[in-house]
């Protein structure tokens, strides 16, 4: 259990003064983790000792180790954790926040570093896709959902233990494509590396970090996070932009294949839904 967590789930089992502490280091984790222990006692208006029986009481082996453990909750970032009630966003500004987000991406990916991972694609005996968490989980499975439609063999991967054994079963005639909103995904990074030691080219949709290190074609996303923690992260929109850029690219790089198979597909959607042509190809 984290800190913050720790602190408040015994937060009525304390002593007074140990309450007094407590509120205290919940109300400013960046002062509470970097201060000394004179500082803080001072600011708490307690004694050495009673910091000392705080930490104890919590588990930590000393001061030093409190400290240690709020200035890595204090690194997630005050607003998690303040208490200030926070007003509901307006959908005109969520909206706002996407536009935002994909302003902020435009011009990023260039022609040449797309065209570059196209061919890639339409040239692999088969593609991998790994993506782990709920945002590139989610986009993996898209990833496969366009790629099939253009003559592609692919199939997405989320779970880490499958992940590392798809890669190891891959040669010089495949792909991997990477997705991480962080750039820095330990399961997505050891994939792609087994990924490479058997021969595949990577290519990886992510910030810069770790991962776009060690592809062979890196399509770059910057991401950029609000105080406004109850909102989605708008950066999975950027994600499925450079998806859209890069699968569209595939379709006309490989469309001798790619219009007939989209053409059974119109056909055989409009004959299950009775709809228009104009229909979108695929709910």
């Amino acid at each position: 259990m984290d800190i913050v967590s720790r602190i408040k789930d015994r937060m009525l089992h304390l002593r007074p003064t140990e309450q007094k502490i407590a509120r205290f280091v919940l109300a400013d984790l960046s002062f509470a983790a970097s201060a000394s222990i004179n500082e803080l006692a001072e600011k708490a208006g307690v004694s050495h000792a009673s910091i000392t029986r705080l930490a104890k009481t919590l588990d930590c082996k000393n001061v030093r180790e409190l400290k240690m453990l709020l200035a890595q909750s204090a690194a997630v970032g005050e607003r998690f954790i303040s208490s200030k009630p926070v007003k509901k966003k307006d959908i005109p500004a969520i909206y706002q926040g996407i536009h935002e987000i994909l302003d902020l991406n435009a011009g990023l990916l260039s022609n040449k570093l797309i065209r570059q991972a196209s061919q890639v694609i339409t040239r692999a005996g088969h593609v991998l896709i790994f993506g782990v968490g709920g945002g590139s989980t989610m986009l993996a499975e898209e990833s496969h959902y366009r790629l099939f439609r253009l003559e592609v063999k692919s199939n997405a991967y989320s779970d880490p233990m499958l992940m590392r054994m798809t890669a190891a079963t891959v040669d010089k005639n495949d792909a991997v494509l990477c997705l991480s909103l962080s750039g820095v995904s330990p399961d997505v990074l050891a994939s792609a590396q087994i990924a490479k030691e058997y021969g595949a080219q990577v290519i990886a949709i992510c910030p810069a970090g770790p991962l776009a290190e060690i592809a062979d074609v890196h399509l770059p996303i910057a991401t950029q996070e609000t105080d406004y923690i109850f909102k989605p992260s708008a950066s999975r929109y950027v994600m499925l932009a450079a998806i859209d850029i890069l699968v569209s690219d595939v379709a006309v790089c490989n469309q001798k294949k790619s219009r007939e198979k989209l053409r059974r597909l119109k056909h055989h959607l409009d004959q299950h839904r009775k709809g228009s042509e104009r229909l979108p190809l695929g709910d």
